[in-house]
This record gives C-alpha cells, structure tokens and sequence, in this order.
C-alpha cells in the first residue's frame, strides 16, 4: 500500500473517483460506475489522510466548482470555463505539500489531468441538463384526431399506424386489420380507437 502514500497517485485516485462519481450522477444504470467511484475516493481517501494538504489549496480546487456550475448554466460558459480550470489546476498543483514545503504533485501532471478532465465534465454535464430539459420532439396530444391504419384485428387490443408510427390500441367495437381508423382518446400509449367514417 505504499503506492498510495505518492501524491500523485493520490490526486489520480481523486480525479477517478469524482469523474465516475459525475458520470454516474447524470447517467445512472447498472451502479459499476457507482462501486468504481467509491473504491477510487475510499483508496484517495485513505492517501489523503496520511499525506500533508495545504488547506489554501483545497479551498480553491472547491471555489473552482462555482464557475464550473455556471459554465454548465450560463450562455458565456467559456469565461467561466477558463475560470474554473484555472482554479482546478492551482488547487491541484498545491493540494499535498512535501517536508520541504515544496509541491508534492507534478505540475505537469496535475496540468494535462485538469485540462482533459474539466472540460470533458463539462460537456458530459451540459448535455446532460440539456436531455432534461428538452421538449418531446413528438407531443401525444396530437395524435387524438389522427387517422390511419389498422395493422392487425382490434377489439380489446390491436396495433395500429398513426402518424407514421406503430401504436397499440383498443376499441370498443371491432375493427378488421387493414380498416381505417380515428383516434379518440388515448390511455397512457395506447390508442382508442373507431372505424372512421371519413372515407
């Protein structure tokens, strides 16, 4: 476990842990990601305990987490970008000391780390709110009128083409596969259907 006492595998272990922790925040599934995440920060948890942390450097790697949220939220993201980086890589040059009083992480490393992955946060988060907030490209209310295609016999259920797009349906009459049919109402996906008259 020595390995775990270099800086510089701490603060990988760090980014890791947070970068699955992220991705696993805006895409939930399976939960690996999530395991991933905890292991990583458990392990960057422990190197931090026993390594030397210049608490000035933390605070700006955590005041960096506001222009990044801004740069999620805002239009001009880039000046908030450019902000949040600038924080990041400081905080992360200066976040362990050495006995010597000297940076412990490699600058070079702490640089090229923070420049792939702030960035990379970034568009992952921003399309994410993005997918959130989108509006349905198909709104369900405009299918109640619609006419089209019995695919199949219809009675207490059946398919149907409406809009261009297969839909299951139902009918409180029955309707020969190939009819045409109107859309009265709709019950969650399900369409309600009737012969239509309209021909």
């Amino acid at each position: 476990m020595n390995f775990l006492m270099d800086p510089n595998v701490a603060y990988l272990l760090l980014v890791i842990g947070f970068f699955l922790a992220i991705i696993a925040l805006f895409s939930p599934g399976t939960g690996v990601l999530e395991v991933g995440a905890i292991f990583m920060i458990v392990l960057a948890g422990y190197s931090i305990y026993n390594l030397p942390i210049n608490a000035w450097a933390l605070v700006i790697l955590l005041a960096g987490v506001f222009p990044f949220l801004l740069a999620v939220r805002k239009s001009r993201h880039w000046i908030y970008l450019i902000l949040a980086l600038v924080a990041f890589v400081i905080g992360s040059i200066f976040l362990f000391h050495s006995d010597k009083g000297a940076t412990a992480i490699n600058p070079v490393l702490a640089t090229v780390v923070s420049v792939i992955v702030v960035p990379l946060v970034w568009i992952i988060a921003k399309r994410s709110i993005e997918a959130i907030n989108r509006k349905p490209d198909f709104d369900l209310e405009s299918l109640i009128g619609a006419t089209g295609d019995a695919r199949s016999d219809i009675g207490r259920d059946g398919t149907v083409y409406v809009l261009g797009e297969e839909w299951s349906a139902r009918s409180s009459s029955r309707i020969s596969a190939g009819s045409r049919v109107k859309v009265v109402s709709r019950e969650g996906l399900v369409l309600i259907v009737k012969p239509d008259q309209e021909i």
